[in-house]
């Protein structure tokens, strides 16, 4: 259901904003007093990167009043596959001073506050103070949550979104919603502890292109929750299958407040420094990483043809029929794990090689 207006509006637009953002009047329902509204909002990106670039582009073209954008890092030229905000030029810049120019030329009369520190459960709240809502583009769970707790600590809406390789999701969290509206909080969906690590996109990818729809719908919930109009995503979560060409929603809702029993869970996948002598190795990077390199004798099973049918690694090497060990080795480790465990929940006992192809080049390269 559509939730009250964050902000009042500003008593009236410049001439120039008012041209500008002609199109956004005439809609209906967002109209003048929308747009008055969009201009008197203080929003606060956190990242800008691959979601806050287009978030960013967004947000400013949309005519909000206030940006305040927080990112400690640096461009790198492997950011520029989708964090669209950034230039060649710009690599080795500040990724926060390329929201400032970006925004300043789509619509100077938007302030952008640059905010060069990294976010941390000790400082997010003071780094958010201010703003009417918040949205959410990191790439780390730390900092989700702790950006999520200063949320919780402000009173504030949360617009949470995230990709990894051709999947997405978005959201709406809120622990202090208006009357009629539940709260839902990040931890409702993600209970502290439960997530682990997650794989980051150096090593499992991701679709550039969806990141610009998803920063695209990040920036539509903000909107809306600004100036009053639509539904909210408060209360559902809207999963995309990029690869597939399809979305669909999740209801969301307070998590219990009794005592849940839960699974046990799975015992951790063991690690090991070495190969030990005449086990099977499988290296489960991609074709266009091994091609640089690989543990002389490793079976070459991608990880998404092991993950589609971890039998597969029978047919491949034998293994573990004749009674030889499996080690998975990836480029540092996350995707091993995730191998190994669809190994053993398939009857196949398997460890992983601890630091991955990085750590055994350079013992490789010491012993040389």
């Amino acid at each position: 259901m559509p939730l009250p207006p964050l902000v009042e509006p500003v008593a009236a637009l410049s001439d120039a904003e008012r041209a500008r953002t002609a199109r956004h009047r005439s809609l209906i329902p967002l109209g003048e007093i929308g747009q008055r509204r969009l201009r008197a909002a203080h929003v606060a990106v956190v990242g800008a990167g691959g979601l806050g670039s287009p978030l960013v582009l967004a947000l400013a073209a949309a005519g909000i009043g206030t940006l305040t954008v927080v990112d400690d890092d640096e461009v790198e030229l492997t950011n520029l596959q989708r964090q669209i905000i950034h230039r060649l030029s710009d690599v080795g810049s500040p990724k926060a001073d390329s929201a400032v120019r970006v925004a300043a030329d789509l619509s100077p009369e938007t302030r952008v506050i640059p905010v060069r520190e990294r976010l941390t459960s000790a400082n997010a709240t003071d780094l958010l103070a201010g703003a009417d809502l918040v949205v959410d583009g990191t790439d780390t769970f730390e900092t989700r949550e702790a950006v999520a707790a200063a949320c919780e600590a402000l009173g504030v809406p949360l617009v949470w979104g995230t990709v990894q390789a051709f999947d997405a999701q978005v959201t709406v969290f809120w622990s202090a919603p208006p009357a009629g509206s539940a709260p839902v909080r990040l931890a409702d969906v993600y209970p502290p502890g439960s997530v682990g690590e997650l794989p980051t996109c150096a090593m499992v990818g991701v679709l550039g292109a969806l990141c610009m729809q998803v920063g695209s719908l990040l920036a539509i919930e903000a909107i809306k929750l600004v100036t009053g109009i639509g539904e909210p995503l408060l209360g559902r979560m809207l999963v995309i299958d990029g690869l597939r060409a399809r979305q669909y929603e999740v209801p969301l809702r307070a998590a219990r407040t009794a005592a849940v029993a839960r699974p046990a869970a799975p015992e951790p996948v063991r690690h090991v420094r070495e190969v030990p002598p005449g086990a099977v190795v499988v290296d489960v990077r991609e074709p266009h990483e091994t091609a640089t390199g690989t543990i002389p004798g490793a079976v070459l099973l991608p990880l998404g043809e092991l993950l589609a049918d971890p039998a597969a690694l029978l047919a491949e090497s034998g293994a573990p029929g004749d009674g030889r060990q499996v080690v998975v080795v990836c480029q540092a480790g996350q995707r091993a794990r995730r191998a190994a465990q669809a190994l053993r929940e398939a009857g196949i006992e398997a460890s992983v090689l601890a630091g991955g192809m990085e750590a055994w080049s350079q013992t490789a390269l010491a012993s040389a």
